[in-house]
């Protein structure tokens, strides 16, 4: 390893830890440092409310951010190498959308929260079929193209939830908080079940390390290689799809984490995206953490919705991103 990216490992632990310390210590209810490490380590349990906010709230709602900021990191990587456009990821070409109104259907039927993943995951894995057919042939599609593809199916699906939302009544206030990203729902049994699309995202990503970078090359040299590119190409995004759906179906629309972190990551590693994928996760839960410290830090008297807080750094990120591409510069 370069002594630069040696360093860049070194900063980004060290942040990491940071930012977990932080996402720990922060909340509404204040908890002093000393109790804080003395029901962290087991030492003491004065304080029987603060322990209970610490281990039933405040820690997996900690680690539900790195999880979801994992996998939304991961899908952006996986659906930028697919459509070859830096601009691509889950929220923007629809897919996010699709798959919070798979959640919401799955929340009227009254099913468990396993099923809010299921159900996500069959409904991005659809429209992301139909993307791809759209997609064709074809090796890149353009900037126009793929905002005007995801414009209309975050519309569509908009309004599909907003007749759910209408239809639900009083019972319409969770489906609202997908609509704007939402971490205050954390539990262990979340933690748990995010565990199972992230396992099994990484097991396939370690196994397929060495075809990951073929993604980025044309089908014709894909294919002089040996490889079933195209088929490659659709298994990478049925794990991307399942992926994106249990993190939506989770914490709601939580955009332009898929934009903002693989782009930061290429200028730091490059391209190959097998070092682009794991810092990209490791990225993600660390930005999708700091979002979740802003939005309930001491500065306002209410938590912001995640979503809310992401945007605010995505939107301007992306309208750089699609004005540099746009340029050529």
């Amino acid at each position: 390893m370069k002594m630069k990216n040696r360093f860049i490992c070194i900063y980004t632990i060290i942040i990491f830890i940071t930012l977990i310390f932080f996402g720990v210590y922060i909340g509404s209810y204040g908890i002093g440092l000393k109790n804080l490490f003395d029901i962290i380590l087991k030492l003491k349990q004065t304080d029987l409310v603060a322990y209970k906010i610490i281990w039933n709230l405040r820690i997996p709602r900690v680690l539900m951010a790195l999880l979801v900021g994992m996998l939304l990191g991961s899908s952006g990587v996986l659906i930028q190498s697919l459509f070859k456009n830096p601009i691509a990821d889950p929220y923007t070409i629809g897919i996010s959308s699709s798959a919070t109104f798979g959640a919401v259907i799955a929340y009227t039927l009254g099913l468990s929260d396993i099923y809010y993943g299921v159900f996500a995951s069959f409904s991005s894995l659809a429209i992301s079929l139909f993307i791809l057919t759209i997609f064709g042939k074809k090796e890149q599609l353009d900037i126009s193209t793929i905002l005007i593809i995801g414009i209309a199916f975050s519309s569509f699906f908009r309004a599909l939830i907003s007749l759910f939302i209408y239809l639900n009544g009083e019972d319409s206030y969770r489906i609202i908080l997908w609509t704007m990203g939402y971490l205050g729902n954390a539990s262990w049994n979340k933690v748990l079940i995010l565990l199972l699309p992230l396992s099994i995202s990484l097991i396939y990503f370690y196994i397929n390390r060495y075809r990951l970078d073929l993604i980025l090359l044309s089908d014709e040299e894909a294919h002089s290689l040996g490889v079933d590119i195209r088929k490659f190409k659709r298994d990478l995004l049925l794990v991307s799809t399942i992926i994106i759906g249990f993190s939506v179906a989770f914490t709601g629309l939580i955009g332009f984490i898929g934009v903002i972190i693989p782009h930061i990551v290429r200028k730091l590693f490059g391209c190959s995206n097998v070092q682009i994928l794991p810092f990209s996760m490791l990225y993600g839960g660390g930005f999708l953490l700091f979002c979740d410290i802003i939005s309930r830090s001491y500065i306002l008297a209410f938590e912001l919705p995640i979503g809310v807080v992401t945007a605010f750094f995505g939107a301007p990120f992306f309208i750089y991103l699609a004005l540099k591409n746009k340029r050529g510069i």
